[in-house]
């Protein structure tokens, strides 16, 4: 027992040394400055802190919350993104063992005998047990606590991006969602246009057969009504991609009364999201904070690889005991080993300089990248703003728009009854209306739209109050 006490102290004292004695060759990280202005360009709240958006409170509609939260329980890309994090825990957890001995505990039992009757006969039996320490590294100049370092920092970059993954199917299946709803308006419209193009050629007609209109006019009201037929069918098949889409994107079947539920109109989303003026907010952004991790765990692995310079010390260690009966096990023999081992690099042929030229070379990469992020960021918060500017005044103007072609085709249509307009006037007014009112509804989807792009854009949180993903505890 008295070795096994020995045993235990020294691997004590050897984690001690390894914690005590370590130089570290890693450069402190400092975050790189942002390659973007200061300020957003158009902004709202001054001088306040804009709170995190998160998809509940932009998405009103109960039919789209039920999709949103349908995905990200079934979407396929966001159960990779899940297993991707949980790789990268297992990896770290792994990387994180080599700060502490391993020990391991082997025994043995055997029976040996003479075959054969002879005098000399015998029969022989023995037991051992020991415990080890198998070749415990000591982190003298900080090699085995950077590869820890730059698994923790990857294991955060996974699971940073899979709260982008959910911020992605968030926003996606709301788009998907206005999507049908506009098709599914453009749809509505053009068979309505369908029934009035169809009841303005029989007029034609009876007025062709009394004297007044002429065939021109009969062919012309016939082409309406097979445009506004095939635009009919296009949107049908535009409605029915969109249910595909949106299926997809759920990861399973849609519930019932989705399509009943897909509407514009009354707006299914919350009012455009203020947004503050510091552009510092697109660093919270999960895949800017994906990127820095990258950038972090690069810095780390430039450690690892100046390290690689260094002696490498490791130790070993064994205690055991073994005798002639199991039962006597520890009252018999004893014995220990314990010796250390030492790995100097000398000569290979500019490798390890190889090695450290690529992780330096990495690292820029992972800074240009983390560059590239922050600057896409901003751009895409930029359109979206430039969008948002303008949009409700575009809405109002194709409001009025519709108004007054409206009347304007109910006039025409009444100066052709009369026979004071021929029939292109009358066709002329229709189309202008016909327009106005599609355009209304992609203005309306491109507004919806907005909201949503906000929400991506601003990095917003996938959960009203998500739990913080914290690594093991090391």
């Amino acid at each position: 027992m008295r070795a096994l006490r020995l045993m235990a102290s020294t691997g004590s004292a050897l984690a001690a040394l390894a914690l005590a004695g370590c130089t570290t060759l890693m450069e402190p990280y400092e975050r790189p400055e942002a390659p973007i202005p200061d300020a957003l360009p158009v902004t709202d709240a001054a001088g306040q802190e804009v709170q995190p958006l998160y998809w509940q409170d932009i998405y009103q509609a109960d039919m789209l919350q039920r999709l949103v939260a349908l995905a990200l329980d079934e979407n396929r890309d966001l159960r990779i993104a899940a297993a991707n994090v949980q790789l990268a825990r297992a990896q770290y957890g792994i990387s994180r063992s080599q700060l502490l001995p391993t020990v391991a505990a082997r025994g043995s039992a055997t029976e040996a005998g003479d075959i054969g009757g002879g005098d000399g006969a015998g029969f022989n039996e023995g037991a051992s047990a020991s415990l080890a320490i198998t070749a415990y590294e000591l982190d003298l100049f900080g090699r085995v606590s950077a590869l820890n370092e730059s698994a923790l920092q990857s294991y955060l970059a996974s699971a940073e991006g899979e709260r982008a993954a959910k911020i992605s199917i968030a926003a996606t299946v709301g788009e998907i969602w206005m999507q049908l709803a506009a098709d599914k308006a453009l749809l509505a419209l053009a068979e309505d246009t369908v029934d009035v193009q169809s009841e303005s050629l029989n007029l034609t007609q009876e007025l062709f057969n009394a004297g007044v209109a002429t065939e021109l006019d009969v062919r012309r009201a016939s082409a309406s009504v097979e445009t506004a037929r095939a635009q009919a069918a296009q949107f049908a098949a535009a409605v029915d991609q969109d249910l595909n889409a949106l299926r997809f994107a759920v990861g399973t079947d849609l519930p019932e009364g989705t399509y009943a539920a897909a509407k514009l109109e009354p707006s299914p989303l919350a009012e455009q999201p203020p947004v503050g003026q510091s552009s510092l907010i697109l660093l919270k952004r999960p895949d800017v904070q994906s990127a820095e991790r990258q950038l972090m765990a690069a810095n780390a692995d430039i450690a690892v690889a100046r390290a690689e310079f260094f002696p490498v010390v490791s130790l070993t260690g064994q205690v055991g005991y073994s005798s002639r009966e199991l039962s006597d096990l520890f009252d018999g023999s004893g014995g220990w080993s314990f010796g250390p081992s030492i790995s100097l690099p000398i000569f290979d042929a500019g490798a390890r300089q190889a090695n450290l030229d690529a992780t330096l070379a990495q690292r820029e990469i992972a800074l240009a990248s983390y560059e590239q992020a922050i600057q896409a960021a901003f751009r895409d918060t930029a359109d979206t703003l430039a969008v948002r500017r303008t949009i409700d005044e575009r809405v109002d103007a194709l409001v009025r728009l519709v108004e007054d072609t409206e009347v304007t085709r109910d006039l025409s249509d009444e100066r052709f009854r009369v026979g004071v307009d021929d029939y292109l006037s009358v066709l002329d007014s229709q189309q202008l209306y016909y327009d106005a009112r599609q355009q209304l509804i992609q203005a309306n989807l491109v507004r919806n739209l907005n909201v949503i792009s906000v929400y991506r854009a601003l990095g917003a949180w996938p959960e009203r109050q998500p739990a913080a993903d914290t690594p093991p505890e090391s």
